[in-house]
């Protein structure tokens, strides 16, 4: 029982609840009075003990205490903050001398034992409970069931769901200690879509034009495909402002809108908007001073500007040209200042006067001091290391600052491919005009850098098993360390790829290594890669079974190194690259037709240079921005110059041979005649191989891209009585992926909406395909995401490709195209790499001999594996 309390300290004991112990004095007016806290009792406990609230307020037995005084009320706002209980109250419960004791009254929160929504789909309650963290134990409070029903709405209006209508009720759960149940009822309602959008009071600009600056407010309208009619009240606030921004495009800075008013259909499904503007008069440029400018003169800021006097007003052009806020590399004044280290520079377009329809402006700067970074962070890298990141970034500690160099370092980074390349984050960390200095911290997320492959198929007569392994962050120092296998050691930004590949009818062996800083230092990559390629003879059986003879073989061994260095101009964009690779092929008894011998070897030693320059980006599966350019020359040693062969005569008996060939079978020494000659013609390899490809991404609208494509290629010889190569050539026609391996060394061109290889030309002497010698392709492809998540980016894309492939240079025609067109999806998933189909139509007959007079190839489907983005 509680002892009664003298009748001086009544007014004290009364006046100590919540709202007395947050002032420092009693209503009377008495300063608080000191004490020694004796002890605290709590009341209103259901699911906490008093421990645990008695430790929530900090306050212990035998401190000393102030009552009334801050001290308390430092508790209270605390216990509130925690948003755990409803009501808060302290008392006296007793003084006795110099030492007090406090009795706590609490109410607590009821927590959320289980919701139940109606009026949506099953597969939408889960995705409405996750977004609104409506799980069980949350403690119920006003804010939270009145920012869920706002969140509910607002989700649904921005659906265009205009009329949705959220309802929240809660009922106690005698189940569960102070606990309560959740029911939401949500009422869509049909989607609100405009039916028609009036505008009223424009003279200058027509209605056409006012309503396409409305971006995302669109009237109904048959065939529009990428923007809806639905309403957005969000969107339709921020087009009202790009409405306005339409007429200061035009020079009328006084536009403005009168009204606007948004008005019911008949069925009440639908709404009108009515908008009502004043346009005003038209202006012009006048005279334009900078104030304040002493890093940059007048005229080098004029020319940033590209405003003269007498231009036409153009407010939304004089806004860009100050800062470009949709353009992080834009060309403006402002990135000019902080591409410079003025980090702290302030640029300010100030009216100073109008004469009738000429307006005069400052341009005010502060240049502020100039800004140099005091720390270079990154955060978020699990697996790669450090100096992997550190050595892609153009931004480093005492450096001035630079946007520019930010916005190439994100685009580095995105490059790597180890990094979720719509998740880098630049923050401005510790900025400090006084002093100058700023700290840049780079936020990462990981994504997968290694992939596998497994599969099994039929094809070729049998069964063909591939297994591929590809480390692209792989890290070679640590190869003997058993620590840092996790599976493999990763971390230090090199690629390791092997891959096998086997059936009864051949095999394909390759191992490949990159390293992209070799020394460390410098980013000089380094390449070598070794392959195996066995091919044996495969005919059928009278009973349709294939049968193989190993005895009868091809093969393809072959190396190759190469180093290529980033250079420095014309710009740190561009690259050349060295390589030199050998092949050796063999023949053993191989007379299958596809070459003029089938016994004996030809040797081919190439050097390749290259120069190629890359700034697409900002990252390398879903490029938005930028280019890619690459120019290749390989070529062999012109043997025969060296050489006493009678090249002429060769070449002159090989033709004879051939045409014997078609009016009647060869005798056998003909034909081993036949295949010496081949034989001595291409002991050594001598051609050269120009190859040309260009890629431009243009990012249309939002996320939409346009790439265009660009490809050529010619395959040379020095001496034309040596003649064409039978190795080498360019197949055009397909999915572009080449099969499930290479044979003489041919590349494989794609153009989808045809069948593969089949726009390859047939030799007019020996009436095979034997791959042609120059090509050249063209291709436009309209790409938008579908998502973008590390653990998977999905695109999808419609495209329009030409091209055709020539025998020799003399037939060579780069408009007499092969036309196809179509639609596909691309998906990138780190563990397998990128998967998609495609399927196209092809418009015209391919080259092969069947199809002649047959009609357009039609459609085709390709199934893409592993092919480039």
């Amino acid at each position: 029982m509680k002892k009664f309390i003298p009748l001086e300290l009544l007014i004290l004991i009364l006046s100590l609840t919540f709202t007395t112990f947050t002032s420092a004095q009693d209503p009377s007016g008495r300063a608080g009075k000191k004490y020694v806290l004796g002890g605290i009792e709590v009341k209103g406990l259901q699911s906490y003990n008093e421990q645990t609230v008695k430790t929530f307020t900090g306050l212990r037995d035998g401190q000393p205490i102030t009552v009334p005084g801050d001290q308390i009320s430092a508790v209270i706002k605390k216990l509130w903050d925690l948003e755990l209980f409803s009501d808060i109250e302290f008392y006296i419960s007793r003084i006795e001398g110099q030492t007090i004791y406090l009795e706590l009254d609490i109410v607590e929160r009821p927590t959320l034992s289980k919701v139940t929504i109606y009026g949506i789909k099953k597969k939408k309650v889960d995705e409405i409970i996750k977004e609104t963290d409506l799980k069980k134990g949350k403690k119920i409070t006003e804010s939270f069931i009145a920012n869920t029903k706002n969140y509910i709405e607002n989700k649904y209006k921005k659906d265009g769901y205009y009329n949705a209508n959220v309802n929240i009720a809660t009922a106690v759960d005698t189940s569960d200690t102070n606990a309560e149940s959740m029911v939401v009822n949500i009422k869509t309602g049909n989607k609100v879509k405009i039916d028609k959008i009036d505008i009223e009071g424009n003279k200058m600009i027509s209605d056409k034009q006012l309503r396409k600056a409305l971006k995302n407010t669109k009237q109904k309208q048959f065939g529009r495909v990428w923007k809806k009619s639905k309403y957005i009240e969000a969107d339709y606030k921020e087009d009202l402002t790009k409405l306005v921004d339409k007429y200061a495009e035009k020079g009328y800075r006084d536009a403005r809108i009168l009204s606007d008013s948004i008005t019911a259909t008949e069925n009440n499904n639908n709404i009108k908007i009515k908008l009502q503007v004043e346009e005003g008069n038209k202006y012009y440029f006048g005279k334009i001073d900078f104030v304040g400018n002493s890093v940059y003169t007048d005229a080098q800021l004029n020319q940033v500007l590209g405003i003269k006097k007498g231009d036409t007003y153009n407010g939304v052009l004089l806004r860009e040209r100050i800062a470009d806020d949709s353009k992080p590399d834009g060309e403006d004044i402002t990135n000019l200042y902080q591409n410079n280290g003025y980090l702290f520079s302030q640029i300010n377009p100030v009216e100073v006067s109008a004469q009738n329809d000429t307006i005069n402006f400052e341009i005010r700067i502060i240049e502020g001091k100039e800004t140099f970074l005091n720390h270079v962070l990154v955060v978020g890298n699990d697996k790669t290391n450090d100096h992997v990141i550190f050595r892609e970034l153009r931004t480093r500690p005492g450096q001035k600052y630079s946007k520019d160099n930010i916005v190439r370092s994100v685009r580095e980074l995105g490059q790597l491919g180890f990094f979720d390349a719509e998740q880098i984050k630049p923050d401005i960390v510790n900025p400090d005009p006084n002093a100058g200095t700023v700290d840049l911290k780079y936020s990462l997320v990981e994504s997968g850098a290694s992939q596998i492959e497994l599969q099994g198929g039929y094809g070729g007569g049998g069964f063909i098993g591939t297994l591929g392994l590809s480390f692209n962050n792989f890290s070679i120092k640590n190869i003997f360390n058993k620590d840092a296998y996790n599976p493999v050691p990763m971390g230090d930004g090199q690629t390791f790829a092997l891959r096998l590949q086997a059936s009864r009818t051949f095999r394909v062996y390759s191992l490949n290594f990159s390293e992209p800083w070799l020394g460390g230092r410098k980013p000089v990559r380094f390449n070598f890669s070794v392959s195996r390629t066995q091919q044996f003879l495969a005919s059928f059986s009278n009973s349709g079974r294939v049968e193989v003879n190993k005895d009868q073989q091809f093969s393809i061994t072959g190396a190759s190194i190469g180093i290529a260095k980033r250079l420095q101009w014309p710009d740190d964009f561009f690259t050349i690259s060295h390589s030199l690779g050998y092949q050796l092929y063999d023949f053993q008894n191989y007379n299958s037709g596809l070459f003029n011998f089938g016994n004996g070897r030809s040797n081919s030693l190439a050097y390749t240079i290259g120069l190629s320059r890359s700034s697409a980006g900002p990252g390398r599966i879903f490029p938005m921005t930028g280019s890619i350019f690459e120019i290749t020359a390989k070529m062999t040693p012109p043997y025969s110059l060296f050489n006493d062969k009678d090249y002429a005569g060769l070449k002159e008996r090989s033709n004879e041979l051939n045409l014997l060939a078609q009016e009647r079978l060869l005798t056998p020494a003909e034909i081993q005649e036949q295949q010496t000659i081949e034989q001595e013609r291409f002991r050594w390899l001598e051609y050269f191989k120009i190859k040309f490809k260009g890629d431009w991404y243009t990012r249309l609208v939002g996320k939409l891209v346009l790439r265009t494509n660009i490809e050529f290629g010619f395959l040379g010889n020095y001496n034309s009585d040596v003649g064409k190569v039978p190795f080498e050539r360019f197949f055009l026609g397909g999915d572009g992926l080449g099969g499930n391996f290479t044979l003489d060394g041919r590349e494989t061109i794609q153009l989808r909406g045809y069948e593969n290889n089949s726009l390859t030309p047939i030799d007019p002497i020996t009436g095979q395909q034997e791959g042609g010698i120059v090509f050249n392709k063209y291709s436009l492809e309209l790409r938008y995401p579908i998502t973008l998540k590390p653990s998977a980016s999905i695109y999808a894309l419609t495209f329009m490709e030409a091209g055709n492939d020539f025998n020799n240079f003399q037939e060579y025609n780069p408009f007499l195209l092969k036309r196809s067109a179509g639609v596909g999806v691309r998906i990138f998933m780190p563990a397998f790499g990128l998967l998609g189909i495609d399927f196209g139509y092809g418009f015209d007959e391919d080259l092969r001999p069947q199809s002649a007079g047959t009609g357009p190839s039609g459609w085709q489907t390709h199934f893409i594996i592993g092919q480039q983005f």
